[in-house]
């Protein structure tokens, strides 16, 4: 009889204890269930974390080669009488882009059309077209997930006997030896022995944070030259130079 009682009074305590249990899953669960209803106190939060997601997203799997295509749109850059520097750097830029891609390199240009970056640019408080141009250049840098940039431009000087490439640093050491195996192949093409500069005084490597070089491609102003940058034949070879400095860095580094 005793025995009973025990094994009554232990299932009975058995039967409250699984209630209770029962109950905490289920108030726990009700809670849950009424999460979206308390949102409204915070709508910015289901926000944040869908952007802390996609911003950790990118539609490349490894880092890229930006090519900066100096210049674009009103901004022709120099000149001389109708050839215009803007339209020499797209065409090296497509080219550049076309052989790293055929390569096996991820490439990206920040314009593959004559118009101006600053067009984009509608975050910057600025009247500045200049400014507002060269920050979505360095904003772009920073959206994807960045290798190296490579900025193409052009030179002019009013001493016409001056000519060939030149290749801009950051005061950086990977960006220094990018410069050096670029220079070095364009040297190899132009039949010069020109050395890097430098490029303190620019914003572009002076703002990026990755590795990142300017390449004047040569003078605008120096017959040579331009008849080598004007031509599709020289276009592409300036691009296949580039290229292999490039490649050079990303195998060695």
């Amino acid at each position: 009889m005793r025995k009973e009682k025990l094994n009554i009074i232990w299932l009975t305590g058995l039967g409250l204890s699984l209630s209770i249990l029962c109950s905490a899953v289920f108030a726990s669960f009700a809670y849950a269930s009424a999460q979206p209803g308390e949102k409204s106190t915070n709508p910015n939060k289901d926000t944040e974390n869908q952007s802390n997601v996609h911003s950790s997203y990118h539609a490349f799997a490894k880092p890229v080669v930006l090519i900066d295509v100096g210049h674009g749109g009103v901004d022709g850059g120099t000149s001389h009488k109708s050839l215009l520097e803007k339209d020499i750097n797209l065409a090296i830029g497509q080219k550049l882009y076309l052989i790293l891609r055929s390569q096996g390199y991820p490439a990206v240009l920040n314009r593959d059309k004559d118009y101006a970056l600053s067009d984009d640019n509608r975050w910057l408080q600025s009247k500045s077209r200049h400014l507002k141009d060269l920050a979505q250049r360095k904003s772009l840098t920073e959206q994807l997930p960045t290798a190296l940039v490579v900025s193409l431009h052009v030179n002019w000087t009013k001493r016409t006997e001056k000519r060939g490439p030149i290749v801009l640093y950051q005061d950086e050491g990977s960006s220094y030896l990018l410069a050096e195996r670029i220079q070095h192949s364009l040297n190899r093409l132009f039949c010069m022995n020109r050395e890097t500069v430098y490029g303190k005084p620019f914003y572009l490597l002076n703002k990026i944070q990755h590795p990142a070089v300017i390449v004047e491609t040569g003078f605008i102003s120096n017959e040579q030259d331009r008849a080598i940058l004007s031509g599709d034949r020289g276009q592409k070879n300036v691009a296949e130079a580039i290229a292999e400095g490039i490649i050079a860095h990303l195998t060695v580094w």
